[in-house]
């Protein structure tokens, strides 16, 4: 297994409280007996991963907000258009600067795709094997339709939410290519002006708009949907969730290590 351990990584023996339950009763043994775990801490989210996920985060935010103003021009502070503030020239300056950060994050991230460990790979996006769709099955059994109450530990991400990510993937492909078409006809930088051609595809200007306003939305309903599965997942499962994002690393079982 291609799993990373560092020679300082700590082998830690945690106790699993478990109750038992009578067959034929609805009882629980309220006498609680406790089972070994041995757990070890796996690099799983390299730096640039992290890097990517944390620039992603706050370009949506400035982005989101920002483009919502655009589309939506307040005119709580003055009785003048929008377009005649200052404050409102700021708001655009702030849309594009956020708007290159995240195309060239975005590319980035494609290429860390290729060069990057087994967990950031697109290897283990891409469902291509039968034993990564009956993962995918697994984890929707278990998960979304639970009957399934013994699912495997995934390391990485699941093939489940390997797809989430590729459909966020599209969309933020998507997103980066209505904007900069929205974008070409106010700049005369080369970037915006490879993106000439949607306008026309689309049929307007204002169809271009309307569908970068609705993907906006979307970036908003997928951050809600996992900002609440990874809270979810580290209260319940306990396995560093939510701080691997920021160091990189999660405990693991040895069972759930081994091929």
């Amino acid at each position: 297994m291609a799993t990373n351990l560092t020679a300082k990584s700590t082998n830690i023996v945690a106790e699993t409280p478990f109750v038992n339950v009578q067959a034929g009763s609805d009882d629980v043994v309220k006498n609680e007996e406790k089972q070994l775990a041995m757990y070890r801490r796996v690099y799983v989210w390299e730096l640039p991963v992290r890097v990517f996920h944390w620039i992603n985060v706050l370009s949506i935010v400035v982005l989101a907000t920002t483009g919502y103003l655009i589309g939506n021009p307040q005119t709580i502070f003055s009785t003048s258009e929008a377009y005649q503030q200052h404050w409102f020239g700021w708001i655009r300056f702030a849309h594009f600067t956020a708007a290159y950060f995240f195309f060239f994050n975005f590319l980035f991230r494609i290429y860390w795709g290729f060069v990057g460990n087994r967990y950031s790979h697109w290897s283990s996006y891409l469902p291509y094997k039968k034993a990564h769709f009956q993962s995918l099955w697994e984890t929707i059994t278990t998960e979304v339709v639970p009957y399934n109450l013994h699912g495997k530990i995934i390391i990485g991400h699941n093939f489940l939410a390997s797809f989430s990510y590729i459909c966020l993937f599209l969309i933020i492909l998507l997103q980066c290519v209505t904007g900069f078409a929205l974008y070409a006809d106010m700049s005369s930088f080369f970037l915006p002006q490879l993106f000439k051609w949607v306008i026309p595809i689309f049929g307007s200007d204002a169809i271009v708009r309307q569908w970068h306003h609705i993907l906006m939305w979307a970036f908003i309903v997928f951050t809600m949907i996992h900002v609440y599965l990874v809270v979810y997942f580290d209260v319940f499962e306990g396995r560093g969730t939510t701080s691997s994002i920021i160091d990189g690393w999660k405990f693991e079982k040895d069972e759930d290590l081994k091929d």
